[in-house]
């Protein structure tokens, strides 16, 4: 039967042959055509809401969800920055100054190495 149908999603008319998303290759089948992405690493479902390219979502889940060995060996562990001014080292775990609270690379944790901003305090418990 040849009778015009208006596809759901990009609203444009077809015939009961060309109706299906794959068959007018429809630009706005991602909207309607609800199907849950598969990690290609970890074999994990991955959510998806509506209106969402689902290439970009599973992009995201590799870069910061996935339990496979080739993102976690790809992720950053270095991620705490040095809050000296100039310094562009960044540490595996923070190392938080006692007197002002702040981050600090292994080279100027200490209160002397970073002129410590902390007004009023002693620089050192022997002082």
């Amino acid at each position: 039967d040849f009778l015009p149908l208006k596809c759901d999603a990009c609203e444009q008319i077809f015939c009961t042959d060309h109706i299906a998303y794959a068959q007018h290759d429809c630009t706005s089948a991602y909207k309607k055509d609800v199907q849950v992405p598969v990690c290609p690493l970890c074999n994990t479902p991955v959510p998806v809401r509506r209106g969402e390219m689902p290439d970009v979502v599973v992009g995201e889940h590799i870069d910061r969800d996935c339990k496979s060995d080739p993102a976690q060996r790809k992720r950053k562990i270095f991620t705490n920055k040095c809050l000296k001014p100039g310094c562009k080292q960044k540490e595996m775990m923070k190392v938080i100054c006692d007197q002002c609270h702040k981050n600090y690379c292994l080279k100027h944790r200490h209160p002397l190495d970073h002129d410590c901003s902390a007004a009023g305090r002693p620089l050192s418990k022997a002082g």
